[in-house]
């Protein structure tokens, strides 16, 4: 007798449905990035509004630790045209939704010398907005200028192979 058997799950419906919101380009140019966290935004109704008309810049910000808890700063998510009264401000600082062990982990590594936390993409991960938080230490001049050059042999390298 054959044993009934349920079928295979597709992993396809079990991966989470990811729509990037923003990236924020210049940080791989301008930092080295250590290690990176996925943290949920508290926002309001016309914020997230805003987002899903992908509204959004994330090129002068960062994030803060105070009193155990972790904010991001200088994110741009501009007003909702269609709210009048109650819209939100711009600018306004976010708080970050983190577990204690994650923040307290991110904490001791953001607390080194020369070292910051920057936010790299902000996204909708199955309707909730997210926001991937990166450990990263600035780059100086000549760490970009090789990075440039790396870039550009790897790109003539793809050329050649393609070729023959």
């Amino acid at each position: 007798m054959a044993a009934n058997k349920k079928p295979a799950k597709s992993s396809a419906k079990d991966e989470p449905k990811i729509a990037i919101i923003c990236r924020n380009r210049r940080a791989t140019h301008e930092y080295h990035i250590v290690e990176t966290l996925e943290c949920g935004l508290v926002l309001t109704g016309t914020e997230v509004k805003s987002l899903r008309e992908n509204a959004a810049n994330l090129d002068d910000a960062y994030a803060k630790l105070e009193a155990g808890e972790a904010w991001l700063l200088g994110v741009d998510i501009p007003e909702y045209s269609m709210a009048k009264l109650f819209n939100h401000k711009a600018k306004r600082p976010r708080k970050l939704l983190m577990h204690k062990r994650e923040l307290i982990k991110f904490a001791g590594k953001a607390s080194e010398k020369g070292f910051t936390l920057i936010p790299l993409r902000m996204y909708f991960k199955d309707g909730r907005a997210k926001v991937e938080l990166a450990v990263a230490r600035g780059k100086n001049l000549y760490d970009k200028r090789q990075t440039l050059k790396n870039a550009d042999a790897a790109k003539e390298l793809r050329k050649v192979n393609r070729r023959g």
